[in-house]
């Protein structure tokens, strides 16, 4: 590397900068000390993998035994320089240090596998500067969890890259323009030189996630819409890929969302709701909990979502899993709208349950056609014109999936909601502000008030969910953020709006306490969080823990007699 470069540039030493008010508030949550932790450990990946194993098709002993060829040793007793020297307890009863496999030994939970990674490590890069790639931060955050580098990730390239040259690669974060909004002002295709007047010279000091080998020359890299564009050899965190390896007998699912299927505690026969479902991760894990005996409803608003949760559930095996495309917010039918396609009291125990709802006219079927983006033409002599910006459309596609309007095609059930008290349990995993997913290296464009709408949004969803589900019942909520607003301030307001509604004990426990207290804000406005005594009845994952897993928060609540 240029001796004029500073000592920390190639390197991997990211901060998240957040917004001012939102910054102060998780101050006044956690404190200085512990907020500065939780923010450096969300800019790192967890340094494994967790797997559970579809118990009705497999075991974790023979999965171990079916990826052992597949993955690749890594030095799991690795140590960074940068680490606090705590282990993860996870680890605990590691028999091989050198071995990336391990059974949970956590009781109820041997079913789940985990896979050791190891990192942050150091990269060399060269003396010379070298050539270069950089990424979008999304393709980034991928690359830390294990993926490589795809084409539509690459947003610049040194100039005469060729197939085979190696390249180190380093991230684009999203910059606050002069008008307040944030955004990337690069145009994809820029050619690096390797000098300060690159573009994000300065912004990309020590944000350099490894180097690998160039698949495609830099005229390749942008002139294709899909494919490998950098296969990387030397990674800053080593962690394995497990893209279509055993689909249908395993699942890669973070441990905390695994735990709160155990907290629903779901029983055989029983009638389930998962709000909000999709991918369908929670929804296969309670079904295979209750050894696909029983109905488990799995609703999602999007058309296409629903279709990733047949795809899961049918991967897997499952036959108890009924899905429809349905509003979380509008999950209770209207009384006019209730029909005898459901009993209230439906508890079938027989193994022999079948999906009545679908002869009811409280259900639409939408089929959907995919989108057609290439054809033949009889009158252009088999060929269909694509203007460059249909070309545009497609690329951002391809990076992006499809959107909200543009449906992959296939056969959905919509549904207008359920009758009152008409489920067993009911999970409702809410949509959140997502503030406990990691890595993450943008947090700019979050704010009190995005968050607050988010915890608006979930109290409605809840409310929802509370006229869903029987007296004697169970309600599990959880998010995946660090946000108190969306955690522990919803279990206040459920506690307090609904007095037949209790804090149950969660089985197994391995999150830590709650937030007790209040917070007020500038504007007045007082958020309420647990009283002395309920921390313990929650669980708060926190990512700075040694159990180096994602920001997570699971309560589990008990529904009494709701005429009292």
């Amino acid at each position: 590397m240029s001796h004029s470069d500073p000592p920390n540039r190639y390197s991997y030493s990211p901060s998240l900068h957040w917004n001012p008010q939102l910054h102060q508030y998780f101050l006044n949550a956690y404190g200085a000390d512990h907020f500065s932790r939780i923010s450096a450990a969300l800019t790192r990946p967890s340094r494994y993998s967790c797997i559970r194993v579809n118990t009705l098709r497999s075991g974790a002993d023979a999965v171990i035994e079916k990826l052992r060829p597949l993955v690749s040793n890594v030095s799991v007793a690795v140590q960074s320089e940068f680490e606090d020297g705590e282990s993860n307890p996870l680890k605990e009863c590691l028999e091989d240090a050198s071995a990336p496999f391990s059974k949970c030994k956590i009781p109820g939970l041997d079913y789940v596998v985990f896979v050791w990674g190891s990192g942050p490590h150091r990269i060399g890069y060269g003396e010379a500067p070298p050539k270069e790639v950089i990424v979008s931060r999304k393709c980034a955050e991928a690359v830390l969890r294990g993926a490589q580098v795809y084409v539509p990730g690459v947003m610049a390239c040194s100039a005469h890259v060729e197939k085979g040259d190696t390249v180190a690669v380093s991230v684009a974060v999203e910059q606050q323009g002069a008008d307040g909004g944030w955004g990337i002002p690069m145009t994809r295709g820029t050619v690096l030189q390797g000098s300060e007047t690159d573009a994000y010279y300065f912004e990309r000091n020590g944000l350099y996630i490894g180097q690998g080998a160039a698949m495609l020359s830099r005229a390749g890299m942008f002139r294709v819409s899909e494919g490998v564009g950098v296969d990387m050899k030397d990674r800053v965190y080593d962690l394995h890929s497990f893209h279509n390896l055993l689909e249908g007998e395993i699942f890669l699912q973070n441990l905390p969302s695994i735990i709160a299927a155990h907290a629903l505690d779901p029983q055989r026969g029983e009638r389930i709701l998962d709000m909000c479902a999709a991918p369908g991760g929670k929804t296969t894990a309670i079904a295979i909990l209750m050894k696909d005996e029983g109905e488990i409803v799995a609703t999602d608003r999007s058309h296409n979502k629903v279709l990733d949760i047949q795809k899961l559930a049918a991967e897997m095996g499952l036959s108890c899993i009924k899905t429809f495309k349905l509003d979380a917010l509008k999950s209770v039918c209207r009384r006019d709208d209730i029909d005898t396609f459901t009993d209230p009291c439906c508890n079938n125990a027989k193994n022999d349950v079948t999906n009545q709802v679908f002869d009811s006219p409280n259900l639409e079927v939408e089929i959907v056609s995919p989108i057609v983006t290439e054809g033949k033409d009889e009158k252009t002599n088999g060929r269909v014109y694509v203007s460059k910006a249909d070309a545009r459309k497609n690329m951002r596609r391809a990076r992006n999936g499809p959107g909200r309007n543009q449906s992959v095609g296939g056969r959905v059930d919509r549904s207008k909601g359920f009758p009152p008290d008409s489920f067993d349990r009911v999970l409702l995993d809410a949509p959140c502000s997502a503030l406990g997913l990691r890595p993450r290296l943008f947090a700019g464009e979050d704010t009190i008030e995005s968050l607050r709408n988010h915890a608006k949004y979930q109290r409605r969803m809840f409310d929802q969910a509370v006229q869903l589900v029987r007296p004697g019942g169970v309600i599990v909520y959880s998010t995946c953020t660090i946000n108190p607003g969306e955690n522990e301030a919803l279990v206040r307001y459920a506690l307090d709006k609904y007095k037949y509604l209790s804090l149950a004990p969660q089985h197994p426990r391995i999150g830590g306490p709650g937030l007790v207290g209040s917070c007020e804000f500038a504007d007045g406005y007082v958020e309420e969080w647990l009283r002395p005594g309920e921390e313990e009845l929650v669980q708060r994952f926190d990512p700075s823990s040694p159990l180096d897993t994602i920001g997570f928060f699971i309560s589990k609540f008990l529904v009494g007699s709701k005429d009292t």
